[in-house]
């Protein structure tokens, strides 16, 4: 049976980056549909009625939604190469609890100094540096959050790399500085081919998230 992929998504999302790394990790050929969220097509409406939010993966016109859901979805189907999953089911959960965590905790947060001023700004900005040494503890001295090997919480965090620079600059710290181990691990996921090139430029993404400020009249 032919496969039909496609992929609704927008450039700058950190959601959205975890997709395409899957994607690109099983050598998967997709269809990429980039929505404007302040017009959203019919079609994104159509497939992710519930949420109205990207990513979708639409395969075989049938739709998966929420990205930690479409990872763990493209490991089973395109099973032919090596699962994102440790073997494990003890490690498989921890890996399912660490991409929840960071779903729960890193963009609100993100958002919560970004949006603000005084003291509440501080208390986002300490927590979001809470957030990463967290992140880090679990890394632990591991090459990957999969051990030795590239997996499924690693393709869940290493999206959060291309905000950083937006992260900094808006928190006046540095990653290099507070999370060191953590920035090695970056180094060596964007060692990979299926995450450099799906991964937009730091730099970029802050200009983005500097015109976004600009139009909600808050720069």
């Amino acid at each position: 049976m032919a496969n039909e992929v496609i992929l609704l998504d927008t450039w700058a999302s950190m959601f959205g980056m975890r997709a395409r790394i899957a994607l690109a990790e099983k050598s998967v050929k997709y269809e990429y549909k980039e929505e404007d969220l302040r017009n959203k097509s019919p079609l994104l409406l159509q497939m992710n009625p519930i949420h109205n939010k990207i990513p979708v993966l639409i395969h075989n016109g049938k739709s998966i939604c929420e990205s930690a859901i479409i990872v763990q979805y493209i490991d089973e189907v395109w099973n032919d190469k090596a699962s994102f999953m440790p073997s494990d089911p003890y490690e498989r959960a921890q890996a399912r609890f660490w991409v929840d965590y960071s779903d729960k905790k890193v963009y609100d947060t993100w958002k919560k100094m970004w949006l603000s001023k005084g003291e509440e700004y501080e208390e986002g900005k300490m927590e979001l540096i809470s957030i990463f040494k967290t992140l880090e503890g679990a890394l632990s001295d591991k090459l990957f959050y999969g051990g030795d090997t590239f997996g499924f919480l690693d393709i869940g965090l290493i999206p959060f790399y291309s905000w950083f620079y937006a992260f900094e600059t808006y928190g006046n710290f540095k990653m290099e500085t507070e999370c060191p181990k953590l920035m090695a691990w970056t180094k060596r996921c964007m060692e990979k081919d299926s995450v450099s090139k799906s991964l937009p430029d730091q730099k970029k993404v802050y200009d983005f998230v500097v015109s976004i400020k600009k139009a909600l009249g808050l720069d």
